[in-house]
């Protein structure tokens, strides 16, 4: 593929692959604020003691990333297959019936429906490594850092408006900014309708507008259905990239821990309501796409990504501690933006680490084994935070930013560069940057 067909490609395609990423980062955000209602309104009233209700929930969350962990290589096959545009789509269709039952075993308080709802759009919704190989296809190695870096910008600006629109669309008769109020038909399943549309709208862009950017089709690749399972065993083997999978996956594992469970800390120590969980978690937000917009591209072009990462881990840690220290919201805005910081570096840096440590023929099958890794650190620590938090709600977040230290230290510890990652200075890359 010449350098002008690629530019144009990355035209066309970057920003739907954006919007699709917005979209999944959207629908785990509308989720947050919905939690504690879950847990209050749904299983207490059906039964549930308050320790069994936490144990319930985090297999609720868990049960998500557990489906995306064993759908996600296969979804990512099934693109090298037969293409990025025809799985995006039909990923994007079975989002949209995931959001649409998750809405209606709320309103019916249908629990076992709630999971099968769950567990469907897991499935659906391993589409981030099919997002992230059109990113691989459309653009030179010197650049991915900068694109994985607007993927994570994408992913800030829905974990901005996820929250603040699933608070939002769940709060009958609310005030808006003294504007108006909310409808009084608003209830906690409206935000999943809201992101069934987008996921219907999201794929008719790709099916009528997205251009098929992967050119090493492979219609005689053959299929590999238990694959999530030999991607574990080929990330705990690859001798390049073994140490990265392995604090890759204790960093995303160490947020899990934070994500599941501190907006019920939120609600319990600082008394925040329903919609200050979605404006915290939004502010959050805010900061991961400031940080991959404008931090990430800047320390790009001075620092290689493995330099960055060797502190990016012990600063996310240290940004978890940090959360349980405010006594009052004012305090917690000060906190909050370590975390969006170290997480916007720490994403993009690894994404752009794992992908140019691959050849262009193997970006949706590396990206594959990555995506299986982080849905892997998502699933069992959701799980497990369940069972932590019925040790108080504080107890997730300490879980997390010990793990997530510890990921940090086999990082440094043990990580060298690739002779092919070595190759090119800061500097150097710099004046390509610029004479491109």
């Amino acid at each position: 593929m010449t350098l002008t067909s690629k530019k144009n490609l990355s035209k066309k395609a970057l920003p739907i692959v954006i919007f699709t990423v917005f979209l999944d980062v959207l629908g785990v955000g509308i989720l947050i604020p919905i939690l504690p209602q879950l847990v209050f309104r749904v299983f207490i009233p059906a039964g549930f003691t308050y320790d069994q209700a936490l144990i319930t929930l985090g297999w609720l969350v868990g049960i998500y990333a557990l489906m995306q962990f064993i759908a996600t290589p296969i979804l990512g096959q099934l693109s090298d297959r037969y293409g990025r545009k025809k799985i995006l789509a039909i990923s994007l269709g079975g989002t949209a019936i995931g959001y649409s039952l998750f809405a209606i075993a709320i309103i019916t308080k249908n629990i076992p429906l709630l999971f099968f709802s769950r567990a469907f759009d897991g499935i659906t919704g391993g589409n981030i490594s099919v997002a992230r190989a059109v990113v691989a296809d459309v653009t030179k190695p010197k650049d991915r850092t900068k694109n994985f870096g607007l993927i994570g910008a994408a992913f800030g600006i829905g974990f901005v408006m996820g929250p603040y629109i699933g608070a939002r669309l769940a709060s009958p008769s609310v005030s808006f900014f003294g504007l108006f109020n909310t409808p009084h038909w608003f209830s906690a399943s409206t935000p999943f309708w809201f992101a069934a549309i987008l996921a219907v709208i999201n794929t008719t862009l790709v099916l009528f507008i997205l251009p098929e950017t992967h050119k090493h089709i492979n219609h005689k690749l053959k299929m590999v259905w238990t694959k999530s399972l030999s991607n574990i065993k080929r990330a705990a083997a690859s001798p390049g990239l073994r140490i990265v999978f392995t604090s890759e996956f204790l960093f995303y594992g160490g947020f899990t821990f934070f994500t599941t469970f501190f907006q019920i800390l939120l609600i319990q120590k600082l008394h925040f309501t329903q919609s200050n969980v979605g404006d915290f978690f939004a502010y959050i937000g805010i900061w991961i796409a400031l940080t991959q917009g404008v931090l990430t591209p800047l320390l790009a072009k001075y620092f290689k990504n493995y330099q960055i990462l060797r502190f990016t881990f012990f600063g996310m840690g240290l940004a978890l501690f940090a959360q349980l220290l405010p006594s009052n919201a004012t305090q917690l805005l000060f906190a909050a933006p370590l975390i969006a910081i170290f997480v916007g570096l720490t994403m993009a840096n690894t994404s752009a680490l794992i992908s140019l440590s691959a050849g262009a023929e193997m970006q949706g099958e590396i990206l594959g084994i990555d995506a299986s890794v982080q849905a892997l650190a998502t699933a069992i620590p959701a799980i497990i935070s369940g069972y932590v938090a019925t040790m108080g709600v504080n107890m997730p977040v300490i879980v997390g930013a010990v793990v997530v230290m510890i990921g940090g230290l086999i990082f440094v510890g043990f990580y060298r560069p690739s002779n092919h990652l070595l190759h090119e200075s800061p500097a150097e890359a710099l004046a390509e940057s610029r004479a491109a």
